[in-house]
């Protein structure tokens, strides 16, 4: 039996064994997030050769245990460090792939990853191995050329050196993240066998493109599925500029509007919240969406502060997206007793 996760369902819980997760407070947008519980932990043997904050390893193979079942083809208009992408290569749930991503230094160092894998391999190992006992100002060289020339060698390596793998730019546009002086960045045995490993499963099936989102999305057809995690609200335009490009609320909404019209499954990651501290703005109910709420675990900040808040992310997901009841211990968990709530209301 294959049931629908439907908006009819936004207020029921799910259930881990004897133990209820009710679902939050009802937010600003008329939603009562079903809270999962499930708690996602990343899935093993997948090559991630990009370190990236905010990266979805966390919950790509929750995320792509709720795809439907023959989806040819995954479209990622936000791909950052293409998690979700390459989880759904590793558990063969896609044929083909759509990667883009506003950032170009970012695409043009995928585009050598997935092409010329053993070259950036090489490259990458040249620029770490130049560090050995000049390792700060080696990192201030390579920043510096970067800002100059743009080249994906120098920016993956940043990105293995810098603190937190953060991509943050001045106001001038140039890369300005500090390096994390605890850390050497990964070795380069270990970073050329992920650059190789994930061209093997994106090399001749992809297609790589630097535009902007809504662009991806028009080109959107039956047969894809959609994931989107863009940048999130409140880190954007920021004084530390995390991220160059930002996406206004309203268009964004628009867009997927849009992709509803022509019954064009997709899943968004968008807010979330620590304890009852919300980050951002819900999706409206109006797309008619289910909302729902993923134990992230607990917030470090929290526990710092002596508290046991924890965080969760929000994953909205379109009605095009069926829950499979038989085989909920691959995405959300929940009881029998709950399992024929959602199929007594489908």
């Amino acid at each position: 039996m294959r049931e629908s996760l439907g908006t009819g369902l936004r207020s029921k819980r799910l259930f881990d064994g004897n133990q209820a997760r009710s679902a939050s407070p009802t937010t600003e947008s008329g939603y009562a997030p079903i809270v999962s519980s499930a708690l996602p932990k990343p899935l093993r043997g997948v090559p991630h050769p990009i370190p990236y904050q905010g990266s979805k390893r966390q919950l790509a193979h929750y995320i792509v245990s709720l795809f439907p079942a023959g989806t040819v083809r995954l479209v990622e208009p936000f791909a950052g460090s293409a998690a979700v992408s390459l989880a759904a290569g590793h558990m063969k749930r896609v044929r083909r792939w759509t990667i883009n991503d506003l950032h170009r230094p970012l695409i043009s160092l995928w585009t050598e990853i997935v092409r010329e894998p053993e070259e950036i391999s090489d490259q990458y190992e040249k620029v770490w191995r130049a560090q050995i006992g000049d390792e700060r100002a080696h990192y201030d060289r390579v920043r510096s050329r970067f800002n100059a020339h743009h080249r994906p060698a120098d920016f993956l390596y940043l990105l293995a050196r810098c603190v937190k793998a953060a991509i943050r730019y001045n106001a001038r546009g140039e890369f300005n993240n500090s390096p994390d002086n605890r850390r050497l960045g990964a070795l380069p045995s270990t970073m050329r066998r992920h650059i190789v490993g994930a061209s093997a499963l994106l090399k001749g099936k992809c297609s790589l493109s630097s535009m902007d989102y809504r662009e991806v999305l028009e080109s959107a057809r039956p047969g894809d599925l959609v994931y989107m995690d863009p940048p999130y609200q409140g880190v954007v335009d920021t004084h530390n500029h995390r991220y160059r490009h930002g996406i206004a609320f309203d268009e964004f909404t628009a867009a997927l509007e849009s992709l509803r019209r022509r019954s064009i499954p997709f899943i968004v990651s968008y807010d979330g919240r620590t304890g009852s501290k919300r980050y951002g703005r819900s999706l409206p109910a109006s797309l008619g969406l289910t909302h729902v709420e993923v134990p992230a675990g607990r917030s470090t900040q929290a526990t710092l502060l002596g508290r046991d808040d924890s965080t969760f992310e929000s994953l909205y997901l379109s009605p095009e997206i069926p829950v499979d009841l038989r085989h909920l211990r691959h995405g959300p968990r929940m009881s029998v007793e709950t399992a024929s709530l959602f199929a007594e209301s489908a």
